[in-house]
């Protein structure tokens, strides 16, 4: 498998995490890796709303740090934006990205976020 990846190029890895993420939780609509800046590094979903929603999950990003730091939540785990429709779900990718996820309301969120999480991991050791 690891000479497999040597023969992808580093976005078609991404695409590839990201393409197995959704097989693993098929009802995320939007899945987007973006740079810690709000960049977006790739994406599955609609494409028109990538550079928005990366420069969205970086900035909840940074403002969850803030807030964990300032009332000594420890490190930052995840930032949840719960709508009445769906939810925007981000995680760190290490130092270099987030993870941003949006699924609908209803969803098992103790699944999105073991796979969410398995997948950062997996995403940091790319990136």
């Amino acid at each position: 498998m690891k000479e497999e990846r040597k023969k992808m190029s580093k976005q078609e890895q991404l695409q590839n995490l990201l393409g197995k993420l959704r097989a693993a939780l098929p009802e995320l609509r939007e899945i987007i890796v973006a740079s810690a800046d709000g960049l977006p590094i790739a994406q599955l979903g609609e494409s028109e709303i990538a550079t928005r929603l990366a420069a969205m999950a970086a900035t909840a990003h940074g403002l969850g740090k803030r807030i964990a730091t300032t009332t000594h939540l420890g490190d930052l785990m995840e930032i949840v934006v719960r709508g009445n429709q769906a939810y925007f779900i981000a995680y760190a990718i290490g130092d270099k990205g987030i993870l941003g996820l949006t699924t609908p309301a209803g969803s098992n969120l103790g699944l999105v976020r073991l796979e969410a999480q398995e997948y950062a991991k997996r995403l940091a050791e790319l990136l």
